[in-house]
């Protein structure tokens, strides 16, 4: 039998300390992408997500910059934003020397004044912010023409479920982008270090 904390995981949101969770943050599989296999699993689906040329690139919610080190390793130039100055110090550690900038600030309205870029890449942060289809139509602004977004995202637990499942993330997108594709990631234990059982996913959506 599935314990409660399986049928209804607690799922960080809007209403966590980061900096308090930074120290521990990377201990999770998917988070640090400490283990080899689960690394590597993350790279091979990211590299297929993100063009093959350098290009400039905005990971919001960026966490401790673990997906920003994988992008950087291939030669984009990463900026990362989280709201978290804890997660932010840890981010600039792990990517000192590369070609990364890492601010503090809302993934909702990103500080970046007007500069604009060829990839918007975000894990599990849409799901908690307040009217994500204004979020999603800002974000859009930040990319030049031909940009695209890769939004990784999910829906956890089955007693009180959270977050944006990936039928209401593509209506969303819908008018907004030229092309929307939707890959499947619950079936592959590989990224989050175990099975799992609740729908995750990532879209990629060109304007």
């Amino acid at each position: 039998m599935a314990s409660n904390n399986e049928m209804n995981p607690v799922i960080p949101g809007a209403d966590v300390d980061w900096d308090v969770e930074s120290v521990t943050f990377d201990e999770e599989p998917d988070h640090g992408l400490r283990d080899p296999v689960v690394r590597e699993a993350w790279a091979a689906r990211l590299r297929t997500w993100l063009p093959e040329r350098a290009s400039d690139v905005l990971d919001l919610g960026c966490g401790t910059g673990s997906l920003s080190l994988l992008a950087s390793g291939w030669g984009h130039h990463v900026t990362g934003v989280d709201l978290s100055p804890g997660m932010v110090d840890l981010a600039r550690a792990k990517l000192a020397g590369r070609d990364a900038v890492f601010l503090v600030g809302d993934a909702a309205a990103p500080p970046v004044g007007e500069q604009l870029f060829d990839v918007l890449l975000c894990r599990h942060v849409l799901w908690t912010l307040p009217d994500p289809g204004r979020v999603l139509r800002h974000w859009c602004g930040l990319l030049r023409p031909g940009g695209r977004l890769v939004l990784v995202e999910g829906v956890w637990g089955t007693v009180s479920p959270v977050g944006i499942s990936a039928d209401r993330l593509t209506a969303l997108l819908e008018p907004l982008a030229a092309d929307v594709r939707v890959e499947r990631l619950s079936d592959d234990s590989r990224l989050w270090g175990r099975q799992v059982e609740d729908e995750r996913y990532a879209v990629v959506a060109g304007l």
